[in-house]
């Protein structure tokens, strides 16, 4: 549990962070940045497993590329339900689904249980 609310923060503050590195992305504050969130959290887990079931030919086929359409997508769903949340185009969106993917590798490396 401990791990997910840390994990959670960590996609939180890099909202953020991609507020400041890429231009067309904006989150202008922590509470729009939680919502944004929990809110991709929730359609990624959900809409976003169905469309990645549904489009996985396509997946294969560009090597896991598509992938990161799929996420930026349901980042772009997240910014038109919430309205203080904003990204202005589909390259952002690819971007900033790029960016959190590498941050979830690190995560995920970094808090692997070592095999015995």
């Amino acid at each position: 549990m401990v791990k997910a609310l840390a994990h959670f923060v960590v996609i939180v503050a890099m909202f953020l962070v991609l507020t400041r590195i890429i231009p067309g992305f904006y989150v202008p504050n922590w509470g729009t940045a939680i919502l944004a969130a929990l809110l991709f959290g929730i359609l990624n887990s959900t809409l976003g497993l169905i469309l990645k079931i549904l489009t996985f030919p396509l997946i294969l086929v560009t090597f896991g590329l598509f992938y990161f359409v799929v996420n930026a997508l349901m980042l772009l769903l997240v910014a038109w339900i919430i309205p203080t949340f904003s990204i202005n185009g589909f390259l952002p969106a690819l971007l900033a689904a790029i960016v959190l993917a590498a941050v979830n590798t690190i995560w995920n490396m970094a808090t692997a249980k070592a095999k015995d």
